[in-house]
């Protein structure tokens, strides 16, 4: 479980390609300053699993279902990454609760400065995922915990402060650099759960008995 502060930026130092497998090999400091084998690392958003390490560096596998479903296919050596070790339990929790489980990846559709912030407009690859993002709401973009203030169609807007910005990837991003999605746990939940009780038609049941809310789906599970 991760928070969305990233703690450094790191650079990949190596990467061993076999198919749509990965090792990755990145430098770090902060993240090495107490490191053991096995602890998770979240590498821009992605929970990942530390199995070799020194000083200065750690190494995690990458297997062929997160290749396929992060924009950690597209890091060479020398690319720049945000680093997130686990919340420690008596750590503070500054952002949201980030599981490191990526929904999809999404394209910066805009960068447009805003007086002291930096506007990004992200279009999701999977629509779907839109259904989660919500005006005020919290998202994780590159394992960032962000705020959305706009929500338009088949696109999301967050507002980025100085301090994210120079510290984190977002820094390095411009119009059609990809971003690792993570949508809020809470309404991911809350939505499968309608959707399984019928009361919210999912993407995926198009063609199926469309349910609704009513007075008696509230009352029969507690809400009225």
């Amino acid at each position: 479980m991760f928070t969305g502060i990233i703690e450094e930026i790191g650079t990949v130092r190596r990467i061993v390609r076999r198919g749509q497998t990965l090792i990755l090999t990145i430098e770090a400091q902060t993240v090495t300053e107490d490191v053991r084998l096995g602890d998770s690392i979240a590498v821009n958003g992605v929970c990942l699993t530390v199995v070799a390490y020194d000083r200065t560096s750690v190494s995690m596998d990458v297997m062929p279902e997160t290749f396929r479903n992060t924009n950690l296919a597209e890091l060479a050596a020398g690319s720049r990454v945000n680093l997130e070790r686990a919340m420690a339990a008596g750590g503070r929790f500054g952002g949201h609760i980030v599981q490191g489980h990526v929904d999809c990846v999404g394209v910066v559709a805009a960068r447009e400065a805003e007086e002291n912030a930096v506007v990004f407009t992200i279009r999701p690859r999977d629509p779907a995922v839109n259904r989660w993002i919500i005006p005020r709401g919290s998202v994780a973009l590159d394992g960032i915990s962000l705020t959305v203030v706009r929500c338009d169609g088949d696109a999301f807007q967050v507002s980025i402060i100085p301090h994210t910005l120079r510290n984190t990837v977002l820094q390095d991003k411009a119009n059609g650099s990809t971003v690792n999605i993570e949508a809020d746990l809470i309404g991911k939940y809350v939505a499968h759960f309608l959707e399984r009780q019928g009361a919210l038609r999912s993407p995926e049941a198009d063609g199926r008995r469309r349910g609704g809310v009513t007075l008696e789906f509230l009352a029969e599970h507690g809400f009225a």
